[in-house]
């Protein structure tokens, strides 16, 4: 599982920095809603979110192109920041709820004191120390700010504040306690190596889980609070499905992601195993180039019939020949030198020209001399730990015609030239000898220094480069001995390892082909994947203010309905549905004004229903009511667009006609009553009407106005009803005739 996780480290790295990013946008988005110094607050969280994300990704980049001192500094400044803001944040929210605390000067003690730590001791300490000073602090206080929110809400919003204080206090945790191993207490003990061992997971993806745990938690809050403030119980139904709904497409848009990282992830794993069992194949070749053919010499040399009278005491002529045949051996095979030994071990020519004594070089106890004189082939590497050269040993045994065993052929050639050409090798390689010492490659670092540790209890003779060599004191580059091919962690650093054994030999040749080049490769399914986060966020977010507009349209369409309704209900008749008194005042005060200003004319009918009182006693009231509604509805069809109908009490009814003259307003009423008298009202039969017609004089009130016209009214009823009479203007004493006659 961890070496798992390890392979997955670009990705949990970007989703940590995403869901804090997410955080930061929804903080900042309660920051605009709010006022004073909440949204100050909310902002500094913001700054939070956005800043510690930011960091998170500029740690995938580290992990992707490689890190410089540089880099890393900038990283834990950005990191440093981000946990100044959180603490921050902390301290506004707790001076908002009346605790009086120090400025933001307060900030500058704890961050001078991580910068000591990291001038004094390093980054690594410096991190550990802005994570135990700030990180931890503005975790903790903050989990205790939206704990005392939780206290004071209700419903939904007091179950995400409650989710986020818990969230918080893990958070402090997960990234104030577990920390970058360092050489002080508590980092020597709870460290990212601790916690990864104990739970098989890296710490990074279990502060990411936890970022998604805020950024939906705070997001709760902030949808409560805007369901609350639309007071709509289909939003707050919405809001539910929008949370359930968005964190299940944000769930299923991660793990495809991930799946498809993964994918494009193991696409370049099997490349770069394929490349690395290419890249050994052509190692191997060229070592196997360089041995063999000493190889095959050492075996032309041991079968030279010249070479054979040199171990049984040769003339001088023989000698000749057969130290030519050596010398020519040896420059054929590009051997660095060779040399004859008799059946006692002892030198009896070699390819440097000395002549050797009887008895002197004496190498009976060389393994290779005692294999071959079995009648075996030897073949080794033998490295000179003092002068860091190594060469390639050969030796073959020397028979007579009966196959006797007489003697042994030995070339020793120097591998430098394959040292220089791998030089340019653009991989890591490495030549181990059995032990796993390094001893040639192109990593100077490297050399000499352990691969894996050797096996307690091993019955292998320590390697002999061990003596004098302090490198060997180093750590271990692998955790154990790769056989083949692997996975693996080379020096902390995740890499894929191939091995290969030199022919007989128990020494290899290994390469390393480092993940950072998956990573790349996999980049392109983090990129997918934050695309399709931010369409698919965009959409939500749309859809929901969309949502949001379209109740609120709702309510202020409904609330103008609302307003058009009360209005109506305060300027109509609730009977007949025409205008009241109080619209009618207003209405004859506009007209009186009109025509004033253009001088134009304008009269009133004042009308009321004859022997309305028989009716209801003879019908009941009901039907009596019935009579004032079919008038209601009747008359209006009779009268202009402009012309004003209002119920002016009982059953009398008042017209406004503007723009009309006495006279013309009187032959207007005379025309309605008789379209009145010819109508059919229900079960009364026909009805009669009588009016009071007066045109308004310039300078008279409204109420002048309707005197005249009532007085006319009651002319016409006192003359015998259904009949019109037409009020004399102020000044003037008798009214025009009355039309019809009285029933």
């Amino acid at each position: 599982m961890a070496a798992f996780m390890s392979n997955q480290l670009d990705f949990i790295l970007f989703f940590y920095g995403l869901a804090f990013i997410l955080l930061g946008f929804t903080c900042f988005a309660i920051a605009r809603s709010t006022m004073g110094e909440r949204r100050t607050a909310w902002g500094t969280l913001a700054g939070f979110g956005l800043v510690h994300g930011l960091g998170e990704w500029l740690d995938l980049c580290a992990l992707i192109v490689g890190d410089r001192p540089a880099f890393a500094e900038m990283r834990t400044a950005v990191m440093t920041l981000s946990f100044v803001l959180l603490l921050d944040f902390a301290r506004l929210e707790a001076i908002g709820r009346g605790l009086r605390l120090p400025g933001r000067w307060i900030h500058v003690l704890p961050v001078t004191l991580v910068a000591l730590v990291g001038v004094a001791y390093g980054l690594t300490p410096a991190n550990v120390a802005a994570r135990y000073a700030i990180g931890f602090s503005g975790a903790l206080a903050t989990s205790l700010v939206f704990a005392s929110q939780a206290r004071g809400a209700s419903g939904a919003a007091k179950r995400f504040a409650a989710f986020a204080s818990a969230g918080f206090l893990l958070y402090a945790v997960a990234a104030g306690i577990v920390v970058p191993a360092a050489a002080f207490w508590p980092a020597n003990i709870v460290n990212y190596g601790v916690f990864s061992s104990l739970t098989g997971l890296p710490v990074q993806l279990v502060r990411g889980l936890l970022a998604c745990w805020l950024s939906f938690s705070i997001w709760g809050v902030f949808c409560q609070q805007i369901a609350a403030d639309m007071s709509s119980a289909r939003y707050t139904a919405y809001v539910r499905r929008h949370l359930a709904w968005t964190l299940v497409a944000m769930s299923a848009i991660l793990l495809c992601g991930w799946t498809l990282t993964e994918y494009l992830g193991g696409i370049y794993r099997r490349n770069v195993q394929q490349e690395a069992r290419a890249d050994i194949d052509l190692l191997a070749s060229r070592l196997a180039g360089e041995t063999a053919t000493v190889e095959g010499m050492v075996k032309a040399l041991a079968g030279s019939p010249s070479v054979l009278p040199l171990l049984q005491g040769a003339d001088a002529r023989d000698e000749d020949a057969g130290r030519a045949t050596l010398i020519l051996d040896v420059a054929s095979s590009g051997a660095r030198q060779g040399y004859l030994l008799d059946a006692s071990g002892a030198v009896v020519a070699a390819s440097d020209g000395r002549t050797i004594v009887a008895g002197g070089q004496d190498r009976s106890a060389a393994s290779y001399f005692r294999k071959s004189l079995s009648g075996q082939a030897d073949y080794q590497f033998v490295f000179d730990a003092a002068s860091g050269e190594l060469d390639y040993s050969a030796s073959y045994p020397i028979r007579e015609p009966d196959g006797k065993v007489v003697g042994v052929a030995v070339l020793t050639k120097s591998l430098e030239a394959f040292e220089t050409d791998l030089q340019q090798f653009d991989r890591p390689y490495f030549f181990a000898d059995p032990q796993g010492v390094v001893v040639m490659t192109n990593r100077p670092a490297a050399r000499l220094r352990h691969l894996w540790p050797v096996a307690t209890g091993s019955r292998s003779p320590p390697s002999p480069i061990v003596r004098g060599s302090a490198r060997l004191s180093d750590r271990p580059m692998l955790a154990k001995e790769v056989v083949d091919g692997n996975w693996t962690n080379v020096d902390d650093d995740r890499n894929y390892v191939r091995r290969r054994f030199v022919g007989e030999t128990q020494w290899s040749l290994v390469i390393l082909k480092p993940t950072r080049e998956i990573f790349a490769s996999r980049f392109l399914g983090i990129v997918i994947t934050l695309l399709v986060t931010i369409m698919a966020l965009i959409y939500m977010l749309g859809r929901g203010r969309w949502v949001q507009d379209e109740i609120e349209t709702g309510n202020r369409i409904r609330l103008q309905q609302q307003a058009i309704e009360l209005g109506l209900q305060a300027s109509t008749d609730p009977l007949t549905g025409l205008y009241n008194r109080l619209m009618l005042d207003k209405t004859l005060a506009d007209e009186i004004a009109r025509s004033d200003r253009y001088r134009t004319p304008l009269s009133l009918i004042l009308f009321d229903v004859d022997h309305f009182k028989r009716i209801n006693d003879s019908y009941g009231h009901p039907v009596g009511d019935k009579v004032l509604v079919h008038l209601s509805r009747f008359v209006p069809n009779l009268l202009r667009k402009n012309d004003f109908l209002a119920r002016w009490g009982g059953e009398e009814f008042l017209v406004l006609v503007p723009g009309v003259s006495g006279s013309m307003a009187f032959q207007a009423a005379d025309k309605l009553r008789d379209a009145i008298g010819q109508d059919v009202f229900g079960e009364v039969g026909s009805v009669t009407c009588s009016f009071g017609v007066a045109e308004y004089e310039a300078g008279e009130s409204a109420v002048e106005l309707i005197a005249r016209a009532d007085g006319a009214l009651y002319r016409a009823k006192a003359n015998g009803r259904n009949q019109v009479v037409l009020a004399p203007q102020p000044g003037m004493s008798h009214a025009a005739p009355a039309s019809a006659n009285s029933l």
